[in-house]
């Protein structure tokens, strides 16, 4: 087992996707392209069976690497009212200690898809029962919902007394979005909408600048940074992110292997002079984003080989379903 890992921004319904998910055609030319063409094409796939399978796994493989705790960024437009229930089981099932919430967003169904991601934020917040798991407030991100929605997020989280999830300016499009739209960039959107209680996580920060990256330390805002996703996006690599102690690491749906992780993040800070120790100390940071909402980590769980070998069974034939549902859209 590698060194443990809290893995600070993933997405459990992309368990699937290292089980020969096809890929797309034609090739996407960039960022946006690679959302439309992939990962909104497989979360409009998903039903609760198929969301089963890639939870149980990615959790299983991710206790095996040394995963000890994730907070997961979840969307299947399909398959919205329950679906956090399906990923909070498997975390307890196997014992993976878990923050999860909806990433409300309005790119299939506009406003009516919006509040019903952020209705099920609210509904498993107050009925979740489960000792592993906690529930967050969601936004997918920015460019992807009105002004209306995400002052709606705000008014949960004071309402709920969390804090909000959200992908924050990893590409380009997030930040001409929010200057379209009369903002000087999707930060300062959140803000001037109330969106950002202290405590909040604001996934990828890759087009941020310095000034900004210090500001949200100072209101005291997460930034998670995922290297191999973002290289494997071609969006950039967030070289202001050193402006602030509060930046954990993710993976970004990436399998949750925090060695793998960290060498691809240390490959980065080297390719783009930033300081070894800042960079390593992410790892680490993720602890205490953790502790901040839900309190001391249990001890690690351990997944057996028979309770593997039925997952990789499961996930395997759920995955051949999943192709093909994918290829119909």
């Amino acid at each position: 087992m590698s060194a443990a890992f809290v893995n600070a921004h993933t997405h459990l319904y992309s368990g699937l996707a290292p089980l020969g998910m096809p890929a797309p055609a034609p090739a996407p030319e960039n960022f946006v392209q690679i959302l439309e063409r992939v990962w909104w094409r497989l979360d409009r796939a998903l039903d609760a069976r198929s969301l089963r399978a890639a939870a149980r796994y990615y959790v299983a493989h991710a206790l095996r690497l040394g995963t000890v705790a994730l907070i997961d960024h979840h969307e299947s437009p399909n398959c919205i009212e329950g679906s956090l229930d399906v990923l909070a089981d498997a975390c307890q099932e196997l014992g993976m200690p878990a923050l999860l919430c909806y990433g409300a967003t309005e790119r299939n169904g506009e406003r009516d898809e919006a509040r019903r991601g952020l209705d099920e934020c609210r509904r498993f917040i107050h009925e979740n029962r489960r000792p592993l798991v906690r529930g967050l407030v969601g936004l997918h991100a920015s460019f992807t919902v009105s002004d209306e929605t995400i002052r709606d997020a705000g008014t949960l989280c004071a309402e709920l007394g969390t804090v909000l999830h959200v992908h924050l300016a990893e590409d380009r499009a997030d930040v001409d979005d929010a200057r379209r739209r009369g903002y000087e960039g999707p930060l300062e959107r959140l803000v001037a909408l109330g969106t950002l209680p202290e405590g909040s996580i604001l996934a990828h920060g890759v087009h941020l600048a310095g000034a900004q990256v210090r500001e949200a330390a100072t209101h005291g805002w997460w930034l998670v940074q995922n290297p191999r996703s973002n290289r494997g996006n071609r969006v950039g690599y967030p070289a202001a992110l050193g402006a602030s102690g509060r930046v954990a690491l993710g993976t970004d749906g990436y399998p949750s292997d925090g060695a793998a992780e960290l060498e691809a993040l240390r490959v980065g800070a080297r390719e783009h002079d930033e300081d070894a120790q800042v960079a390593a100390a992410r790892a680490t940071a993720g602890w205490v984003l953790f502790a901040e909402r839900f309190g001391p980590i249990p001890a690690p769980a351990r997944v057996s080989d028979a309770t593997l070998d039925d997952i990789n069974r499961e996930a395997a034939a759920e995955a051949r379903r999943l192709w093909e549902r994918m290829a119909s859209l």
